[in-house]
């Protein structure tokens, strides 16, 4: 009689989808990368694999092939086939620090890519591309940057987009475009960490005011407005880094009533709204004239593109900001710009965004069933806000986690001011590009929160 039980590592397909042969094979990864299969451990037959998995023997052959393809595998003829020893170094960090978007699905990637430029090189003047370009973008870019907010706000003129190097770059500028040294910025407790790098650097102070679950606490900023006389307010609405949050439509409205009634600006960044299902209107869209809107294609699309726009009302602002970037940025690098205005024009840019939102949902429902009662996220974006047991300190597990060859990183880092005090931890789950990898390290990072810390590693800050 065929024997019919599965292997220890086949009920990782559980929670995935697509083709069979590559859930087989993203298994095999998985289960190679931590440590369920061994080098030298004997796989199970094919034709005895697929009666254990009722599927066609064509599905397991293609499954194998494909882990070979990876270096997983090994034939040792009539002997079978077995897992093989690493070419290279098997297991790399597994690194959930960083938030870029994972690869789309359903998106030829490398193809979209040779298309995009080739379609540049074969319109565009060469010359124009490797020189300086002034002024926020080309007509063309402006205008492929009033497209890509359409979402949001609707039709816009298009000489109220900025196009630079990224949202950094443009959260930079606006620091020393909008406030003077020695002014306080305000922000939620828990915030991108560049706002803190480039007001440090620039001389500007962050304060913290406090927030709920819906985000920056309408009545502190209130309070803090009239106490500190800010220059700018810092939201960051929806799937907010670190936390996750989207704030409601309400909760904006009426920071922007209290930021009209203060005569101070909002700067909006906004990476994930075109992520995120079903979100409110931007803070800008309900108050045009007090909120200034960053769109980066980093967090959606692709981050080598280094391409954000900003919407910018006023005239006079426009000119100081540009006058600001042009200090220590100058401008976008004019084929990234052309590139993402090629996409986003002939409609590459939406595939591409549909690719990532849909492989983000996938992955934040294997972080979902991984993580089980742990799991802080809001299903999509490109990160997961991890509250952590009382016996774990957030730092204390990061490095932990290092240990054990996966990145984290704690809520230290994203904390506005000294002091402020959270254990939680943020993971990314688009920087491990292959899924299965991803599984393992999700399942290597749930199984570390499950046992208490050593007592050595009380040490550990």
């Amino acid at each position: 009689m065929q024997d019919r039980t599965l292997p220890i590592w086949l009920p990782r397909l559980a929670g995935n989808k697509g083709p069979r042969f590559l859930q087989i094979a993203d298994a095999l990864q998985a289960a190679v990368a931590d440590g369920s299969l061994k080098p030298g451990d004997r796989l199970p037959p094919q034709r005895q694999l697929a009666a254990q998995l009722d599927v066609d023997l064509t599905t397991v052959t293609r499954a194998y092939d494909e882990a070979r393809r990876r270096n997983l595998l090994e034939g040792r003829g009539a002997r079978g086939t077995y897992v093989a020893a690493p070419k290279v170094e098997l297991s790399p960090i597994l690194d959930l620090s960083m938030n870029t978007p994972p690869p789309p699905d359903g998106v030829d990637f490398d193809d979209m890519l040779k298309q995009g430029l080739s379609q540049v090189l074969m319109r565009a003047d060469n010359a124009s591309l490797m020189t300086y370009h002034l002024g926020g973008g080309s007509d063309a870019d402006r205008k492929a940057g009033a497209a890509w907010l359409a979402p949001m706000f609707g039709q816009l003129d298009p000489g109220q987009v900025l196009v630079c190097p990224g949202a950094q770059a443009a959260i930079a500028a606006l620091i020393l475009a909008l406030t003077e040294p020695g002014d306080v910025i305000l922000a939620e407790p828990m915030t991108y960490p560049g706002l803190r790098a480039a007001a440090t650097q620039f001389g500007r102070r962050i304060v913290a005011v406090a927030a709920d679950e819906n985000g920056m606490v309408p009545a502190m900023l209130e309070e803090a407005c009239r106490r500190h006389q800010p220059g700018l307010v810092y939201l960051n609405p929806t799937l907010q880094n670190p936390t996750a949050i989207t704030m409601p439509e309400g909760r904006r409205k009426e920071l922007a009533a209290i930021a009209q009634r203060c005569k101070v600006r909002i700067v909006e960044d906004d990476p994930y709204w075109l992520l995120a299902d079903a979100p409110p209107p931007p803070i800008a869209a309900l108050a045009p004239e007090q909120a200034v809107y960053i769109s980066t294609l980093s967090k959606c699309l692709t981050p080598g593109l280094r391409v954000a726009f900003v919407l910018l009302r006023d005239p006079q602002e426009r000119e100081r900001f540009l006058v600001a970037l042009r200090s220590f940025a100058l401008m976008a690098a004019p084929l990234s710009a052309a590139l993402a205005t090629q996409w986003i024009l002939d409609g590459s840019a939406g595939g591409l965004l549909a690719g990532v939102g849909k492989e983000t949902r996938l992955r934040h429902r294997m972080a979902r069933d991984i993580l089980a009662g742990r799991y802080g996220g809001a299903g999509d974006g490109l990160h997961v806000w991890l509250a952590l047991p009382a016996y774990w300190h957030s730092a204390q597990l990061a490095g932990a986690a290092a240990s054990y060859g996966i990145a984290v990183t704690p809520a230290e880092a994203f904390a506005t001011t000294d002091g402020e005090s959270v254990n939680a931890i943020r993971i990314s789950l688009g920087s491990i590009q292959d899924r299965g990898r991803l599984q393992a390290g999700l399942q290597r990072l749930s199984d570390l929160l499950a046992r208490r810390p050593e007592p050595f590693s009380a040490a550990v800050v």
